[in-house]
């Protein structure tokens, strides 16, 4: 059964279908590419799967326990609750705010105690608070990042903060994680160590990852299938290989005839 399954998907902006009649499905514990033009539709069928717009058509279904939910109609926090995790092409950190706090604020989507037990500082929010920084920085520390805890987000390197964006994604416990041009920025050496990371997140987390890059080898080295757009509209799909001999890919993607 596939995790994530998506039909028909389309999205008009008055007379512009930036996406249109898109289907795909996604499996557990699989890395995923999704390719495309500047202009593809790319981000737009991010925003659409984690509820950021709403799709003008098509459906969003999501396994839980065995069973379909719809996700169309439901809030971002309400898609995050269910399991789907993103970063941002633009990084988007609490900027003002540590290290700790940012990887600290998407662990409070699974926290469990209630309002009460927050505005009478219980014992047991106390003991939800202490273990909830444990796990922030047991999660700091697999990337590299636990010396940081302290220090304003704005003020970690570029890497770091694009590191730390996943941390954050991460730290709501999702069963996807959607990764929006990742190595954007990047220089060499932080792009083959952001692909060994991609690979470790996979791999240790046991999550569907769906990666947007542009960055073609990223691609290529970690993706086992990869999607392509073109003007909103799946063009392609395939293995690596299929996708890189594919010829209409070759021409709406990597500039042949």
């Amino acid at each position: 059964m596939s995790l994530l399954e998506v039909k028909k998907l389309t999205k008009n902006f008055g007379g512009l279908a930036a996406v249109s009649m898109v289907s795909m499905e996604l499996y557990p514990n699989e890395l995923v590419g999704l390719i495309g033009p500047n202009g593809a539709g790319k981000t737009t069928l991010f925003n659409l799967l984690t509820g950021v717009y709403q799709p003008t058509e098509g459906s969003i279904d999501l396994e839980i326990k065995g069973k379909k939910q719809s996700l169309i109609g439901k809030k971002t926090y309400n898609i995050t609750d269910m399991g789907l995790g993103r970063t941002f092409q633009n990084i988007r950190l609490f900027k003002n705010l540590t290290v700790l706090d940012n990887v600290l604020i998407g662990m409070h989507a699974k926290k469990k105690v209630g309002a009460l037990a927050g505005i009478i500082r219980t014992p047991h929010f106390y003991q939800s608070e202490e273990k909830m920084k444990k796990d922030a920085i047991a999660l700091l520390t697999i990337f590299n990042l636990e010396d940081k805890v302290a220090e304003l987000a704005k003020n970690l390197p570029y890497g770091e903060q694009r590191r730390l964006e996943i941390v954050r994604a991460l730290a709501t416990k999702p069963k996807i994680l959607f990764l929006d041009e990742p190595a954007a920025g990047m220089n060499p050496q932080e792009t083959a160590d952001l692909t060994a990371l991609i690979r470790q997140i996979q791999r240790d987390f046991e999550i569907t990852i769906l990666l947007i890059e542009h960055d073609m080898s990223l691609v290529m080295n970690v993706c086992e299938r990869i999607y392509v757009l073109e003007y909103g509209r799946m063009i392609a799909h395939g293995t690596p290989a299929e996708i890189k001999n594919n010829q209409a890919v070759i021409k709406a993607y990597l500039g042949g005839d």
